[in-house]
């Protein structure tokens, strides 16, 4: 598998080495698929923004105290190419690409376009992993059984997931149909913590983990987080997650439970501002520091 020459990968670190396939721990997939977006367009140049961001962040993390790709290099993969694929063939290409990866003894991080990626990069992990659970943060609950006559649409995406009987833990939710509330309330696998419920609840962390199996797979929509602070997004809505209780939480996640892979999406860049590429890249290394502090122990 070749990765990216070190200076155009993720954060451009100075060691070639550390960015190489071969020795690295962390590898970033880049997936730009983009088939279905209902709102605004333009997710599908999020994997790249992201990486570009990453080269303004810094390499030492104050939080962690700690210059994390030092401790386990950091891959990048140029981005996958579809070819024409779309739908079903498209998440078939994604499993399989996230299998090769996974086989090699490689932590995946992704980085997608819109939110039908997941279905595959779960489908992977869930063949190597029993007992798992998807931990999504979102604005919506994408649990439709199907937008716009596709199942395999972007709002269809946590439907297909639990088609697989695999437990869903939804964190932030605030936007969706009344079809999608009735499946919430009548599936014992579905745990979702709203929004305005957050906003009244002190112990919602405690209750979102306890929900969660030992094994986790965590995606983040960006459109989870509050317009305020990430205005790049397809769809966004008001009332978000902000920085300091969604890290927070994510600390206390990957602490807590063994968190098998992540992935970051819809993110689509705006002209004129930076913020929401460069919060994500930030993202995208703080939870890999997450994840390294806690194997560490």
């Amino acid at each position: 598998m070749k990765a990216l020459p070190h200076e155009e990968a993720f954060l451009a670190v100075p060691e070639a080495d550390l960015a190489s396939y071969e020795k690295a721990k962390y590898v970033i997939q880049q997936v730009p698929y983009e088939h279905t977006s209902s709102y605004l367009e333009g997710s599908a140049k999020g994997p790249a923004a992201i990486i570009s961001a990453s080269h303004f962040v810094e390499f030492y993390d104050e939080e962690l105290d700690n210059e994390t790709y030092k401790q386990c290099g950091i891959a990048t993969l140029p981005e996958l190419q579809f070819n024409g694929k779309v739908d079903a063939e498209a998440v078939a290409l994604i499993e399989q690409e996230t299998s090769k990866l996974i086989a090699d003894g490689k932590y995946v991080v992704s980085l997608g376009a819109e939110h039908t990626v997941t279905n595959g990069f779960v489908q992977a992990h869930a063949k190597k992993y029993n007992n798992l659970s998807v931990l999504q943060i979102d604005a919506h609950s994408d649990l439709r059984m199907e937008y716009h006559g596709n199942p395999f649409s972007h709002a269809s995406v946590m439907a297909r997931i639990h088609d697989q009987g695999i437990n869903l833990v939804q964190i932030g939710i605030r936007a969706q149909c009344k079809e999608e509330a009735d499946l919430i309330r009548s599936s014992s696998n579905i745990h979702t913590y709203y929004a305005h419920d957050i906003r009244r609840s002190p112990d919602w962390m405690d209750r979102a983990l306890a929900n969660l199996s030992e094994n986790v797979y965590l995606t983040i929509d960006a459109d989870g987080f509050d317009p305020a602070i990430m205005p790049a997004v397809g769809t966004a809505e008001p009332n978000g997650l902000f920085w300091v209780e969604t890290l927070d939480f994510l600390r206390r996640v990957f602490e807590k439970r063994n968190v098998v892979g992540f992935d970051i999406v819809e993110c689509a860049p705006m002209e004129g501002t930076i913020l929401s590429e460069y919060t994500l890249a930030k993202l995208t290394y703080r939870l890999i520091g997450y994840n390294e502090s806690h194997n560490q122990k």
